[in-house]
This record gives C-alpha cells, sequence and structure tokens, in this order.
C-alpha cells in the first residue's frame, strides 16, 4: 500500500480509506447495513492490504456507524488512524447543531464513547457553520487537541473562501490548522479544481476525496440508454449528480470503457487510479458491502495510468468552469492550472 504525506502534517496515510458509512445501515435508503460480524472482517481484510485509515462520522445513521466502528475494531486501535465528523445535526434543540464549543465538545465527547477509543486521529468539520465566530471553532478544536482528545483536525466541504479564512485565523492566532479537506472530486465531478485544488496547493491542505466513484455512476452500472439496477444504491443518490451532466458521464465512461479493455482493470480501478495521479490528493474514501467489493478497490493501486491514457480522460470529463475561472485559463501564462 502507498502512503502519502497528509498536507504540510507529519502524519502519512494510506491512499485509500475505509469509509463506514455502511455500518449500521437501515432502510430501503441505506447505503449498506454492515452489522458488527462483517464489520470487524471486513477491518481485518483492510489492514492486512494496509488500509489502516478508517472514516466515519457522527451522524452517519444516527451513530451507529461509529458505534459498529468502534466494536469492529477491538484490540487493533492501535494500528488505525481514525478519522470522524461532527457538525451536522446530531441531537434536539438549537444547540444540536453547528461548530459552537457547545457543539463540537458535546459531539467529540460522544464520539469518543460510541468508539470506544480516548482520542480520534482526525477530527473534522462536516461543513462550515457560518453563524459560528471561526475563531471560537478553531479555539475549541485547539482544546480538544491539547487535552489528548484529537491529534488532527480538517475540515469537510468547505468552499474556498470558508477554508482560507479559517487558515488565516489560524496562523494570526497561532491556532491549529486544517490539514485536510475532505472534499467531492471524481471524473464526473471536476469543481473541486477550479478552487480548491490551487488553494489546497498553496496552502499545504491534504485532499481526502469523498464518493471518488460519483455514488457508483462510476462503476459502469449508468451508461447510455441503460437505467441503473433496482439494488444500486445510484437509484436513491443524487447528491454528486449535481457536478457534471449525464452526457459527459457517459461520454466519459465510453473512454473507461475502452482503457478497461487495454488494461485489464475495472472501471471502479480505473477512476480511482485517474484520481491518485491528480494534486493535493492524499487518500480516498471508498465504501464496500461486502469483501468483493472491498478487495477490487485494493486494485486501483500498484499501477499507473499511462499519460496518453489520463489526458483522454481528461478531455473526455472536461466541462466548462464557471465565471471567474473559465476567464482566468486566458492568463494561463501567470495564473496556469495546478500540475503537482
Amino acid at each position: 500500500m502507498e502512503y502519502r504525506q497528509l498536507g504540510g502534517s507529519g502524519l502519512k496515510v494510506p491512499v485509500l480509506a475505509f469509509g463506514t458509512v455502511t455500518f449500521g445501515g437501515s432502510g430501503e435508503r441505506a447505503w449498506g447495513n454492515t452489522d458488527v460480524a462483517e464489520a470487524t472482517r471486513l477491518v481485518e481484510i483492510a489492514l492486512e492490504a494496509g488500509v489502516n485509515f478508517f472514516d466515519t462520522a457522527d451522524v452517519y445513521n444516527s451513530g451507529r456507524s461509529e458505534e459498529i466502528l468502534g466494536q469492529a475494531m477491538g484490540k487493533r486501535r492501535d494500528e488505525i488512524l481514525l478519522a470522524t465528523k461532527a457538525t451536522f445535526r446530531s441531537g434536539p434543540g438549537p444547540n444540536g447543531v453547528g461548530s459552537s464549543r457547545h457543539h463540537l465538545l458535546r459531539s467529540c465527547e460522544a464520539s469518543l464513547r460510541r468508539l470506544r477509543t480516548d482520542y480520534i486521529d482526525l477530527y473534522q468539520l462536516h461543513a462550515f457553520d457560518a453563524l459560528t465566530p471561526v475563531e471560537e471553532t478553531l479555539r475549541t478544536l485547539e482544546d480538544l487537541v491539547r487535552s489528548g482528545k484529537v491529534r488532527y483536525i480538517g475540515c469537510s466541504n468547505f468552499s474556498g473562501w470558508h477554508l482560507m479564512k479559517s487558515l488565516a485565523v489560524a496562523e494570526k492566532y497561532g491556532l491549529p490548522r486544517y490539514v485536510a479537506h475532505q472534499a467531492y472530486y471524481s471524473l464526473t465531478g471536476r469543481d473541486y479544481e477550479w478552487e480548491l485544488m490551487p488553494l489546497a496547493l498553496d496552502q499545504k491542505v491534504g485532499t481526502i476525496v469523498w464518493s471518488p466513484l460519483a455514488q457508483g455512476r462510476l462503476t459502469g452500472k449508468v451508461r447510455r440508454n441503460q437505467p441503473a439496477p433496482g439494488d444500486s444504491r445510484v437509484r436513491f443518490s443524487s447528491e454528486t449528480s449535481q457536478s457534471g451532466d449525464d452526457e459527459t458521464l457517459y461520454r466519459t465512461v465510453d473512454v473507461m470503457d475502452e482503457i478497461a479493455t487495454e488494461t485489464g482493470k475495472s472501471l471502479s480501478q480505473i477512476a480511482l487510479n485517474w484520481l491518485l495521479q491528480r494534486p493535493t490528493v492524499s487518500s480516498l474514501i471508498f465504501g464496500a458491502r461486502n469483501e468483493e467489493q472491498l478487495r477490487e478497490n485494493f486494485g486501483a493501486v500498484g499501477w499507473n495510468l499511462t499519460t496518453e491514457q489520463v489526458a483522454r480522460l481528461d478531455a473526455a470529463s472536461a466541462v466548462t468552469p464557471s465565471y471567474p475561472y473559465w476567464h482566468q485559463r486566458n492568463f494561463a501564462e501567470r495564473n496556469p492550472f495546478p500540475t503537482g
């Protein structure tokens, strides 16, 4: 397994991270219903492959994901890099949501209990809270770091100004910096490249990619004139479809089919490998409902698409960015697209 430095920190993480949103789900729209026994088996397989980075959140299946992961880790906790998230609503009332001191301290303590651990390796804000001063949020996170309950901090789903303001406040007051930004990025959703990628390069923030397969749409389940299968979560997941459009997806999958024939790799492995060659990417979060899915994702590592294959995928998945990014392309002489 390949390991990369997480942003400007000294922490190294595997390029693949196991996302546990499938742990403890229930109901038709659940992304999975992995129980403790199956989760324990999947954790063991991941660790054997060198995937020791696990991501969850306090809101995944109302806390059940954290509970099951905590049980599945068992005595192997010290081998694991554990990441979880807070900020989304996790309780009733006006203070049951957000990145205030009140909510973050309560959320962190609750996560620690569910995860059966006394520390979190990477604690992330799930979204930006515009109602709480950035100073209050960062000072709370500093207290969690100083107490030993949190080792590194990160954020998720921030816009460029959210992240840059937070980094500037951290520098001004000597507070902990976000070392990672968990963001959506895929072959069918390349908005991340317009502003967040240049920012991450400039500020040394590592990117942890969520939904690198666009919630299953890059696995080959969705093609021209082919509806998603009835048991696929693609039918219920519209979040990532807000990036890109169907024609771009179909065009990209067509090229992925060609490259699959050339390489003998699956579409999922091709999509993941393309991301691993992008600037700022530290790790990709993948989900797996069973051992077969888990092992297939491991095949994204240990080889590389050729320069020519990457160029074909780039061209097929390209879309015109929004303003001012399309205008900035006219000044590539002094403001080039990030290349590494």
